[in-house]
């Protein structure tokens, strides 16, 4: 019986091939995208090197769904982790999208209390607020999909009524403009 609790070893050989040192056999990137989705942890590795290519394979999963029409990240999701590269805000985003997910993870009905009440060493940061309220109109468009998660759910209590998508839209702008700002001034 495998060990769940320790991240799936998968060797990469020189000819390019995905080995499965559990199953001893051949794997593809679909059966990669598989395990993880029934939420295990992988690392590839190269045979030869050792080196880890866990993220570059990562990578090419999240591009190749993408490519297939399977659109998760919203173009301006997209341009904004390509400006993040280039910008004084890169050490801020991996930060930021580890938090997003984790608490993505948590569950529909705690992240909206989880989004106010997150101890995050980051809030005395200049433009913190901002950035958490651009995460939590991100986590809302995310989640308006969903099913359980309905236009009536937590989000909408604690604000009351919900604004326009345009709107919103507008304000994370605003939000991202001025935290940019402020980041660029550090």
């Amino acid at each position: 019986m495998a060990d769940t609790d320790k991240p799936l070893l998968i060797k990469r050989y020189a000819s390019r091939r995905l080995y499965n040192t559990e199953t001893s056999d051949y794997v593809t990137l679909e059966d990669i995208a598989g395990f993880i989705r029934a939420g295990r942890e992988v690392q590839i590795v190269d045979l030869k090197s050792g080196d880890d290519l866990t993220r570059q394979y990562l990578l090419q999963i999240v591009a190749e769904h993408e490519s297939k029409g399977e659109n998760v990240l919203p173009i301006a999701v997209l341009t904004d982790l390509v400006r993040s590269y280039t910008t004084n805000v890169q050490s801020v985003v991996p930060q930021f999208l580890a938090a997003s997910f984790e608490m993505l993870r948590e569950g529909q009905s705690k992240m909206m209390e989880n989004l106010n009440a997150f101890p995050n060493p980051m809030s005395a940061m200049p433009g913190f607020e901002a950035m958490r309220k651009q995460q939590e109109a991100f986590m809302k468009s995310m989640m308006g999909g969903m099913p359980g998660w309905a236009s009536s759910g937590p989000a909408k209590e604690q604000e009351g009524e919900a604004s326009s998508g345009a709107d919103d839209l507008a304000q994370i702008k605003k939000q991202l403009a001025e935290l940019q700002k402020k980041l660029s001034k550090m």
